[in-house]
C-alpha cells in the first residue's frame, strides 16, 4: 500500500538561484573565518551556492562551534520517501568544515580529510526544521578534528558525524 500525498506523481518545480561566489571568495583570504562566517550569518555576505541549493542557513557562530538549519524539501527525498543520506551528510560535512573555519586566521583554508557519518533515524517532512551543530573538537596546526549532530524539531538526534580536515595556510 502507498501512501498518498497531495500533489506526489504531479510534475513539481524548484528553482534554484545563487550569488557568484567570486567577490565572496576574494574576501575570504582578507579575514578571519570567524567574522567571514559572521558575516554570512548576518546576510553581510552571501552563502556559498551550495547551501543555497539544498536551503542551508548558517545560524550561530562562535569560535570553533557553528550551527545550521535545513528545512526538508521534497526534492531531498531518495526513492522511499525519506530525506537523502547524502544531504545530512553534506551539512554534517559544512558545520564541522565551518567550525573548524571558525578558528583560522586570514588566508588560512581547510578541505576535509574524511567524513564519518552515523544515521540514527529517517527524515521526513515531518521532522520539521533540522538544526545541525558542528564542533572543534581537537586543535592542530596541520590537521583538527570536529564533531557534528543533528537533530529534528522534536530535538531528537538524526545524524551525527565525526571528520578530521586538514588544516592550509598561506605561503610565507
Amino acid at each position: 500500500m502507498t501512501e498518498e500525498r497531495p500533489g506526489w506523481g504531479a510534475e513539481d518545480s524548484l528553482t534554484v538561484t545563487w550569488n557568484d561566489p567570486g567577490p565572496a571568495l576574494a574576501l575570504v583570504r582578507t579575514v578571519s573565518g570567524l567574522d567571514y562566517l559572521r558575516g554570512i550569518a548576518a546576510g553581510e555576505l552571501p552563502a556559498p551556492p551550495i547551501a543555497q541549493l539544498l536551503g542551508m542557513r548558517i545560524g550561530r557562530v562562535l569560535d570553533g562551534e557553528v550551527d545550521f538549519t535545513l528545512e526538508p524539501h521534497p526534492s531531498h527525498y531518495n526513492p522511499i520517501g525519506v530525506v537523502h543520506g547524502g544531504v545530512l551528510s553534506t551539512v554534517l560535512d559544512t558545520v564541522t568544515g565551518c567550525a573548524v573555519h571558525s578558528t583560522l586566521p586570514a588566508g588560512s583554508g581547510y578541505t576535509s580529510i574524511d567524513l564519518n557519518v552515523s544515521y540514527l533515524r529517517g527524515v521526513t517532512l515531518d521532522s520539521g526544521t533540522l538544526t545541525f551543530t558542528g564542533r572543534v573538537i581537537k586543535r592542530g596546526r596541520r590537521v583538527m578534528f570536529a564533531s557534528a549532530e543533528g537533530v529534528d524539531a522534536r530535538g531528537e538526534v538524526v545524524a551525527t558525524a565525526t571528520s578530521s580536515l586538514l588544516v592550509m595556510h598561506p605561503s610565507n
